[in-house]
Formats: structure tokens, C-alpha cells, sequence
């Protein structure tokens, strides 16, 4: 497994530090940690019970809080390969803005905060899924699986799709049936999202000794198993509604948009190994972002509806 350069953080550690405030807010991985809070955000709404709006936003500062510091804590170990991928070379550690040391006691300290912060003022089942899913991440995706398997992304992406369980605990105190669909839903989307990156970044990946499936099992099988998990994404979108959790217009809304997902899949399933361009991978990485997010807006929209027409709030 390779570490990071250690020597080029002691040398770096004994400058004064050059970090800007921008540099600190890019550690939190902003996009990511907003889609975070966004899930979380429909976990909280879709459960059945209401929190004090000044609770409500605590929990959700402190969820975006514990992403973040995964993100700061991820960059940290990660260094020596973001240093040779074109898409991550810039961020602030291997870039040299932020030291090795610094992005590992920010990570730190939001972690403790977050956590804390979660458990004293909301409950200590949604503080100690918090915790489960930062050190899921950084310890068992970043430093183990990430260098070491082709499933890395497949067993990793359950700390991405906890958001929603986070948000339905800090409401409830509890995990439900509902909760477990939106996780799964996340966590089934999160292969044909991340392979079809790869499948046009297989070079970053080579470069960073990263076995990802397009550079372990070759695109072909790679677009098969694209393929493959969209057949089970595509329907598994439209479960909240067959379970009675949400009305027909969100079951329609989720059918349409996992048909598009079907359709991009098969596109790049189409696509031959020789086609340099990568368009139908590209879009369907574009278009798998769009999928989630709609899904998560719809489902957030109805929800709120649907309460309001029965008087629920």
C-alpha cells in the first residue's frame, strides 16, 4: 500500500503555511459534501416527525461538517496519488497550499466536532452513524479498499449513501425500511456513476497505481457491469412509491428518469473499446449526477405535498 511522503511533510511542516481560506474550504470537497447534506436533508423531511428548526439546522451543519472533515481527512492520505491524477493535482495538499499536517488535524478536529456536536445537542444514534460513516470512509474506502480492489468504489460507496439514514435518525432516534431504500439507492447508483468516470480517467487511474475495474477487468467488462447495476437502479428508483411511501407522480417521475438511465448505460454499453472519445461514458456520468439529484428533489417535493394535502404540517 503506498503512504504518503512523509519527508516532503516534514519539510513542508516546518514553513510558515501559505493556506488561504479557500484552500481550507476546498479540503470540505464543497460538492460532495453539499449532495451529502442535500440527502441528509431528505431523510430528515421524508421521516415521520418534526425537530426544532434551530435542532434541524444543527444536525444538518453538523452532517455537513462530519463530510467534510472526510474530505480533509481523504486528502490527507491520499497526497501521493492525487499528485498524478490531472483531475486532483491541483487540490491543496499536493498542490502545496496546505500541508500534509494541516489537512490531517483540520480533518481531525471537524471529525471530533461534528460528532460531538451531533450526539450532545440532536441524538447519539445519528452521531454514532456520523462516526461510522467518516471512518468508514477514510479508513476502510481511502486507506484500504481504494488501493486494493476493483470493488473499492462498490463496498465504499455505503459511506456516501448514509446521509439519508443520518438525517431519518436525527429526526427519529431510529433507522426505518424507508431510510434503508434511500441508501440503497444511493449505494447501487454510486458503481455505474464512478466506472463511467473511470472508464474516461483509466489513465489517472494507471498512472496512480488505483485498480479500478476499467484498469483490472478491462471497459468491456466494465460497461457490462455498468449495464448490469443500472438494471437494478433504474427500478430500484421506483421502490419508495411501490411501497407506498410517496404518491404515483413521484412513481412516474422515477420510471422516466430511470429509463434515461437505462438509455445512457446502454449506450455506453454499445460503445466500442476503440472510441477515443469516451462521449457516451462522459454523458452518462454527467447524466447519473442529474439522475440522483432529480430523484432526491422529486422525492423531497412529494413528500412535502403530500403532507400538506393530508395536513400533516
Amino acid at each position: 500500500m503506498a503512504l504518503v511522503d512523509t519527508g516532503s511533510a516534514k519539510d513542508a511542516g516546518v514553513r510558515l503555511s501559505e493556506a488561504m481560506p479557500g484552500d481550507y474550504f476546498a479540503l470540505l470537497k464543497p460538492r460532495v459534501m453539499s449532495l451529502v447534506v442535500f440527502t441528509a436533508l431528505v431523510g430528515m423531511v421524508a421521516a415521520p416527525a418534526t425537530l426544532n428548526p434551530l435542532i434541524a439546522l444543527i444536525a444538518l451543519l453538523a452532517i455537513a461538517v462530519g463530510a467534510g472533515a472526510s474530505g480533509a481527512l481523504n486528502m490527507w492520505y491520499d497526497a501521493d496519488i492525487d499528485r498524478v491524477m490531472s483531475r486532483t493535482r491541483q487540490r491543496p495538499v499536493p498542490a502545496g497550499r496546505v500541508t500534509p499536517g494541516e489537512a490531517l488535524a483540520f480533518g481531525l478536529v471537524l471529525s471530533f466536532l461534528s460528532v460531538m456536536t451531533l450526539g450532545l445537542l440532536v441524538n447519539w444514534l445519528a452521531a454514532a452513524l456520523l462516526a461510522f460513516t467518516i471512518f468508514f470512509y477514510v479508513v476502510i474506502y481511502t486507506m484500504w479498499l481504494k488501493r486494493s480492489t476493483p470493488q473499492n468504489i462498490v463496498i465504499g460507496g455505503a459511506a456516501g449513501a448514509l446521509p439519508p439514514v443520518i438525517g431519518w435518525a436525527a429526526v427519529t432516534g431510529q433507522v426505518s425500511l424507508e431510510s434503508v431504500i434511500l441508501f440503497l439507492i444511493i449505494f447501487l447508483w454510486t458503481p455505474p456513476h464512478f466506472w463511467a468516470l473511470a472508464l474516461f480517467k483509466s489513465g489517472d487511474y494507471e498512472r496512480a497505481g488505483i485498480p479500478m475495474m476499467p484498469n483490472v477487468a478491462g471497459a468491456a467488462s466494465t460497461r457490462r457491469q455498468i449495464f448490469a447495476y443500472s438494471t437494478i437502479i433504474a427500478p430500484l428508483g421506483v421502490a419508495p412509491w411501490l411501497l407506498g411511501y410517496v404518491s404515483a407522480g413521484y412513481g412516474l417521475s422515477a420510471t422516466a428518469l430511470g429509463a434515461g438511465f437505462l438509455w445512457y448505460a446502454w449506450q455506453v454499453l454499445r460503445m466500442g473499446d476503440d472510441d477515443r472519445a469516451m462521449k457516451p461514458a462522459k454523458a452518462l456520468f454527467a447524466y447519473s449526477i442529474l439522475y440522483l439529484f432529480g430523484l432526491f428533489a422529486i422525492y423531497l417535493t412529494d413528500t412535502i405535498v403530500m403532507r400538506l394535502v393530508s395536513g400533516g404540517v
